[in-house]
């Protein structure tokens, strides 16, 4: 039982990344990501008040406790469901299927394959000399305003995109997954997708959007303190500077807005031995070299060996440690 628990788990696990990195994601329209975020965009306007004082609470509040009913109950709803499709599947098709369905659920939640490909078609765009294409590119994958970014602040911006990227994209989806399996993933997911639509400091999200801004600074806060330590261990093994990596983290993990965006950063700054840079809000490294589009490139072949070892430390041994406790039978019935 408990080899078959892990079979399954670690099955999922490796067929979801090697079916993300081979076909990447599908067009809008075919991914239930797309989907999660029509619902949000849909639902939105209506957990907005009319501006009517209802007993003396304000419109502020209402908002903010119409966020965190919808939130809340949006998270719930998904991972319910996912647990029973998982559950009904073991129960009743058999365990390659049921492998078949993890790993399904998995390459959803995660975009390696995704998060490569925007940067190498803004690294070509810069390579092409073509800037309006790169900034467009660019503007897919950011929040801030690239309208009128030069190359070098191009090129900072989409290894800083790369560095947060490996932890909302990848480290914490596979984080989750390794603890409760395809529902923790599915839950991640909704909770990066709630923030990155409603989770803005504006008059109009900043009530609606404050619980998905909290949980999504919770769900993160563990994978981002370990992606900037692995991240460490990946600029040593492609021969990038570790010490300064390491140096680097240490140093400027805490200037950013985000308690959790620093620390992936900060470490593939010091790596590159660059100054990743947002104008007026933080400047993380030394600049010890200057941003490039090799830069960018190495930042990706690092993004890709950080979750690699992420299974490797801590994936593995831990869904092999869950099996042993029989956690997986208390979840799925497996």
């Amino acid at each position: 039982m408990i080899y078959e628990q892990f079979i399954l788990l670690t099955g999922g696990l490796t067929l979801g990344i090697v079916l993300d990195l081979m076909f990447g994601d599908p067009r809008n329209r075919y991914h239930p990501v797309s989907w999660l975020g029509k619902l949000i965009e849909f639902v939105t306007p209506h957990l907005k008040h009319n501006g009517v004082r209802v007993d003396s609470i304000s419109q502020d509040k209402i908002e903010k406790v119409k966020g965190i009913l919808f939130s809340c109950g949006l998270v719930s709803g998904v991972a319910l469901l996912a647990i029973t499709v998982a559950s009904l599947t073991a129960l009743f098709m058999g365990i390659l299927i049921t492998l078949i369905l993890f790993a399904i659920l998995l390459k959803i939640s995660i975009a390696l394959k995704g998060m490569e490909k925007s940067a190498i078609q803004i690294v070509r765009s810069i390579e092409a000399g073509n800037l309006e294409e790169a900034r467009y590119g660019l503007s897919m994958i950011v929040r801030r305003d690239t309208s009128n970014l030069n190359e070098e602040c191009i090129q900072s911006a989409t290894i800083e995109c790369i560095s947060e990227s490996t932890v909302d994209g990848i480290i914490s989806p596979l984080f989750f997954y390794s603890i409760l399996g395809p529902v923790g993933c599915i839950a991640y997911r909704v909770v990066n997708t709630l923030d990155s639509m409603l989770g803005y400091k504006d008059p109009y999200y900043k009530d609606v959007g404050w619980m998905p801004a909290k949980l999504d600074t919770i769900f993160n806060f563990l994978p981002a303190r370990v992606t900037g330590l692995l991240i460490v261990v990946s600029a040593y093994i492609v021969q990038a500077d570790w010490r300064n990596s390491l140096l680097i983290l240490i140093r400027d993990h805490h200037k950013t807005t985000s308690i959790n965006a620093g620390y992936p950063m900060s470490s593939m700054a010091g790596a590159l031995r660059v100054k990743l840079e947002k104008m007026g809000s933080y400047a993380l490294g030394e600049g010890a070299e200057f941003v490039t589009v090799d830069k960018c490139m190495l930042a990706i072949k690092i993004m890709k060996i950080t979750t690699l070892l992420f299974c490797l430390v801590f994936s593995l041994p831990l869904i092999l440690l869950l099996s042993y406790l029989g956690w997986w039978h208390l979840i799925f019935g497996i």
